[in-house]
Parts: C-alpha cells; sequence; structure tokens
C-alpha cells in the first residue's frame, strides 16, 4: 500500500469514529465520543429512569472524559423525551435512560405512535431490571397470590387495585386475565400515589418497588404476596413469584435501557456499550444496584432491541385482550 492510500485510509477510519467537530483529540474525550453528553430521563427526579442514570453520568465521565449530565423531560408516557433523542444529532451527545414504557408500551398503547422505538433508536446496553411486589392492605384477608384468588372469584368487582400509568394497568390486567378474575383498576399518576392509597386503604393493592415500601412491610401495614419476576427477590428470598403461585409463566420487570438516535454510527455505538458495561461492573455500582433489589444486567446492543420487540408483542397481546383502549 502506498503512503497516500494508507493516509488516506486512516482519514476514512478517523471520519467514522470521530464526527466532524467531535474528535478524540479536539475534546479529550473517548474516541468516538463527543466531550458533552445529555442522557436523558422521561421522569422526575428520584424514580427508577432518573436513579439509574444519575448513578451511572458521573462515571463515564470519569473513565471517558466526558461531561454526562441528566436531564429530566418527564411528560405523559414519556413521549417528549423519547421524541427528544430520536430527532436528535446521531453523534452520542443525547441519549436516552429507556424502560418498557417508553420503548414497549407507547408502542402499543397508541394508533399512531409518535416515534418507532425500533427504528428511531440504536440499543446500547439494558442495565439493570427490577421486579415490582404485588402488596395489598392487610385488611384483604389473603396472605398468597392463591387466596387472593379466591377471594376475588367469590367476590367478582369487589376488590379494586391501584395502577400507576400504563405499564401499572398492564400488569394489573395481565394478573387479572390469567387469573381470570374481575378486579377494578384505580388509576394514580404515579407508583407513589398507588402506593400510598393502598398503606391509607383507600385502595385494596398495587404493584410497586419493594424498596420503596420495605419499612411499611415490616412495620405490618403492608403485606407482600408475590413479585412480579421470573425468580425470587433477593431481599426477599421467602416471598415466593407470582408464577410459582399459581400463575405460570407470569413475569413482568421494570427495566432501564440507554438509547442513542437511530442512526447513531456503530462504532459510536461500540464505545458507549463497552463504557456502559465497564461502569455498571464497577463493584460500588453493582453493589448499589443489587442493594436497591435490581438485578444487573449490562447486556449486549442486540440482547436489548430484541427485548424491545419481545415487550412490544407482549404488551399488544395484553392490550387486545383486556379490552385497553388505544390513544
Amino acid at each position: 500500500m502506498t503512503l497516500r492510500a494508507a493516509l488516506s485510509l486512516h482519514w476514512v477510519l478517523a471520519a467514522a469514529l470521530y464526527p466532524a467537530g467531535s474528535s478524540a483529540q479536539e475534546s479529550g474525550a473517548a474516541p468516538g465520543l463527543p466531550r458533552q453528553m445529555r442522557i436523558i430521563t422521561a421522569s422526575v427526579g428520584g424514580t427508577g429512569p432518573d436513579f439509574i442514570a444519575r448513578l451511572i453520568a458521573p462515571k463515564l465521565g470519569d473513565s471517558s472524559r466526558v461531561n454526562a449530565i441528566v436531564e429530566n423531560r418527564p411528560s405523559v408516557n414519556g413521549i417528549v423525551a423519547a421524541q427528544l433523542t430520536a430527532r436528535a444529532a446521531p453523534d452520542g451527545s443525547v441519549l436516552i435512560m429507556g424502560n418498557a414504557g417508553t420503548h414497549a408500551i407507547n408502542a402499543a398503547l397508541y394508533k399512531k405512535p409518535p416515534y418507532d422505538p425500533v427504528n428511531d433508536f440504536a440499543a446500547i446496553s439494558e442495565i439493570a431490571s427490577i421486579p415490582l411486589a404485588l402488596v395489598i392492605h392487610p385488611v384483604v384477608p389473603a396472605k398468597s397470590v392463591r387466596e387472593l384468588v379466591a377471594l376475588a372469584r367469590k367476590s367478582p368487582g369487589k376488590l379494586n387495585i391501584a395502577v400507576a400509568g400504563a405499564a401499572g394497568e398492564l400488569m394489573g390486567n395481565a394478573l387479572k386475565l390469567q387469573a381470570k378474575i374481575d378486579m377494578k383498576n384505580v388509576p394514580y399518576k404515579g407508583g407513589s400515589q398507588a402506593a400510598f392509597a393502598v398503606l391509607s386503604g383507600e385502595s385494596d393493592m398495587t404493584f410497586t418497588s419493594y424498596v420503596v415500601i420495605a419499612p411499611h412491610v415490616e412495620a405490618g401495614k403492608l403485606r407482600v404476596l408475590g413479585v412480579s419476576s421470573a425468580q425470587r427477590m433477593p431481599q426477599l428470598p421467602d416471598v415466593p413469584t407470582i408464577a410459582e403461585n399459581g400463575l405460570p409463566g407470569y413475569e413482568h420487570e421494570q427495566w432501564y435501557g440507554l438509547f442513542a438516535p437511530g442512526k447513531t454510527p456503530a462504532p459510536i455505538v461500540q464505545v458507549l456499550h463497552r463504557e456502559v458495561v465497564r461502569v455498571v461492573n464497577l463493584p460500588e455500582i453493582h453493589e448499589r444496584l443489587v442493594s436497591t433489589g435490581h438485578r444487573v444486567i449490562a447486556g449486549t446492543p442486540q440482547q436489548l432491541s430484541d427485548r424491545v420487540r419481545r415487550d412490544i408483542e407482549k404488551t399488544r397481546q395484553i392490550m387486545r385482550d383486556s379490552g385497553m383502549q388505544q390513544e
């Protein structure tokens, strides 16, 4: 190869790895990444996506010399945050901490989805997932999912379940469909409001993060009947999964994954993926996730893409069978 050809090849590769205006030499960032990065969440501070984003953002900056900040863009069903990311420059400067709501439920919930969760995004990595606990007010005379199902069958429509958003409604409807029971959905704006409704006796039960309601469970003010994941929670080794407790195959988790705009070049996606996996596997990050009830995943881009596709189909099926209205 001539010197001229070698230099030409060098610049072709450099152009692919370092988009104009954001080269590693100019920015001081890791190869392929701009100096400034925004991780957008579709929720307010203190919620699951926000917690995960703020946990990893500083470490991404430490390793790659990228200034990664978290930007909250809450809106109905996360539409604003998802659209903002989908339309951003595909250079790694804008990412979204996606979840089942933004990247699966919306695709089935809307007759004309405002964005394509598959083609408008480049999957980077599913970071972690967390099961939800099915909790009831102690006044409800059921100490297991089987007993709850039997109680609901004896009194159709008497029991109610506090649901937070479309995700909560889907989990409740999936439970009712599989158990063949009739319970009323009572909608709330968020998971904390739904949990408080059960705590106050306003509603009979809800699905919620165990970490949030653990003190109330320990005080006897709430009772956990089961967890929504395929495996038991380490924090609740004696509490069976809902699948173990009479509803085989029942599995619903809140998951969190990082996405870039759809046309982001593969080299940038690969750099981001390596950085995310490295950060998530740092002992202090891993331990923090596990201590808050999360299952650490740090999967590949393809695994996250597959998760999105599976969840879209699963959501559509539940919506069809339960008669959930599309928007």
